[in-house]
């Protein structure tokens, strides 16, 4: 029989589908093109670095450089003017200013977070921390987004190693929502919501993937869709610019391998990752926890989920994380 969960921090009704006789081998992506180490028409590729914007700074390596920062080409928003408010009667408006950025997070091609050197992951975190304080010291901005989409069904149309970095001029309900949740969780608890999932998820250990010093990748209770993983700092700060070098250290090396688990055991699947973080000042928040979610695409949004806003996991959260603890991932 299926079963509604509810994930207490999205405050999204899931029902875990389980009817559908869905196995998590199902999901293996069969064939996969493969992808040159150097692309004569990639604009990110070494030497084609004309055909990127001026380049914002770059992280250098003995054979040139390691990592590149690019203003985004089609940029959804425009960095030059003023942030100004227009309210007409029910018309609302902010003018569309803000700052987007591309991440080249390695000359070579055919990377990706899975297959990257734990150093060269290090670089990239260091760069988002980065760039992200970067956009909070425009007073335009009020909030920041960094993320990566990696594969056709996740978006992107370049093949090359890349995330985004997106600074707007207003707070997206989605985040005001989830802010005001763990508020009132806060309220009604003196703790934090995310602390005392992490606590419970480490307590059931059902549903873990990899435990490293300072961070935590586990499959939640009420997965929104199949393989959806959370990575948790342990140490509770409402923002990621507050993460540590020890700290960056050690989510390369749990980024690397859950995305290792999710790219052997599924065959390279397409995913988006996003950074889910408070403002800098929020870094001594009582009751905000950022955090990294990834959502491989392995699954499609029926109608249903998007009329009613509830959604659908043909896979059971539990069997999904034993399948990926199982994935043995060649040295």
């Amino acid at each position: 029989m299926a079963e509604l969960r509810l994930n207490l921090i999205t405050r999204e009704w899931v029902i875990i589908a389980t009817e559908k006789g869905k196995k998590p081998e199902d999901f293996i992506i069969r064939e996969r093109r493969r992808t040159p180490e150097f692309l004569e028409t990639c604009p990110f590729c070494p030497g084609n670095e004309a055909k990127t914007p001026e380049e914002i700074c770059r992280i250098g390596g003995e054979k040139g450089w390691k990592i590149r920062v690019v203003p985004n080409r089609f940029a959804v928003l425009t960095k030059e003017g003023e942030r100004k408010r227009i309210n007409i009667g029910l018309k609302k408006n902010v003018s569309g200013i803000g700052l987007h950025e591309v991440i080249i997070e390695s000359p070579s091609h055919n990377l990706t977070t899975a297959t990257m050197p734990v150093e060269q992951i290090k670089e990239v975190i260091q760069t988002y921390r980065d760039r992200f304080l970067e956009h909070y010291n425009d007073i335009r901005i009020q909030h920041v987004i960094i993320f990566k989409n990696n594969g056709p069904s996740s978006g992107t149309t370049i093949e090359h190693p890349h995330s985004q970095i997106v600074g707007v001029p207003v707070t997206p309900l989605q985040i005001r929502a989830r802010i005001e949740n763990s508020m009132r969780y806060f309220d009604d608890t003196g703790e934090c919501l995310l602390c005392n999932t992490l606590g419970d998820e480490l307590a059931d250990s059902a549903r873990i993937l990899i435990n490293t010093k300072h961070f935590v990748s586990f499959i939640p209770y009420a997965a929104l869709s199949p393989f959806h993983i959370w990575i948790f700092p342990k140490r509770h700060s409402g923002s990621f610019s507050d993460i540590r070098q020890e700290e960056m250290w050690d989510l390369a090396l749990n980024m690397k391998t859950t995305m290792a688990k999710l790219y052997y055991g599924l065959g390279n699947p397409d995913f988006n990752y996003v950074i889910r973080s408070g403002n800098p000042q929020d870094s001594s928040s009582e009751f905000l926890h950022w955090y990294i979610s990834i959502v491989p695409r392995v699954a499609m949004a029926s109608g249903f989920e998007l009329g009613s806003g509830m959604y659908i996991n043909p896979l059971l959260p539990e069997v999904a994380a034993d399948f990926l603890r199982s994935v043995r991932i060649p040295e």
